[in-house]
């Protein structure tokens, strides 16, 4: 079943959903009502954490869910790197080649699961960007967001995604829009 939730909501640490069902508020979700940015905040089946699955039950294009990745801190010989965060459509995949020579190092690699869940504190299906902010992590949108007027991203737990403005999400998180995906 799916709620909506389209901010301004109930209380402080509460939305209601359109049938009424309670949703618990994140720290995303808090930091954009802080930040006077409008968005929809649409729960799911929280056991799901693939994004093209997702996209489905949320009734939208698996282009317009878009999950965050987390890649390892680059070893390069230079001072100690951060992890990275690439945030991509659900139907692509991430280029580590592209994404290598976008940071100027020779090679990258994906965080385990495991590792994703510790560099972030957050469950693999539910990281988000917005719930990262100021964590230490470099953050790259993948380019193909901007042609969209309005993208979905994790709200920071499984079972919620938060619906918003890719220009809204960059000035808050200070993404670097770049081309890291493909489609294979």
């Amino acid at each position: 079943m799916i709620h909506r939730c389209v901010m301004p909501c109930v209380s402080w640490g509460i939305c209601q959903g359109s049938s009424g069902m309670a949703v618990n508020k994140t720290l995303a979700m808090r930091l954009l009502e802080g930040k006077k940015v409008p968005y929809e905040a649409i729960t799911y089946d929280a056991s799901e954490r693939d994004a093209e699955k997702i996209a489905v039950q949320l009734g939208v294009p698996p282009e317009q869910v878009f999950k965050t990745l987390v890649v390892a801190a680059p070893k390069d010989g230079r001072s100690p790197q951060k992890p990275l965060l690439v945030v991509i459509p659900a139907n692509r995949q991430l280029d580590l080649k592209k994404l290598a020579k976008l940071i100027n190092v020779k090679k990258l690699k994906m965080a385990t699961h495991q590792q994703a869940e510790e560099m972030t504190g957050l469950q693999v299906g539910g990281i988000s960007p917005l719930a990262l902010i100021n964590k230490g992590f470099a953050i790259y949108l993948d380019e193909l967001a901007a042609e969209r007027a309005q993208i979905y991203i994790s709200a920071g737990e499984r079972g919620t995604q938060i619906k918003l403005a890719p220009a809204d999400l960059r000035k808050l998180t200070g993404a670097r829009l770049a081309d890291v995906s493909s489609s294979g």
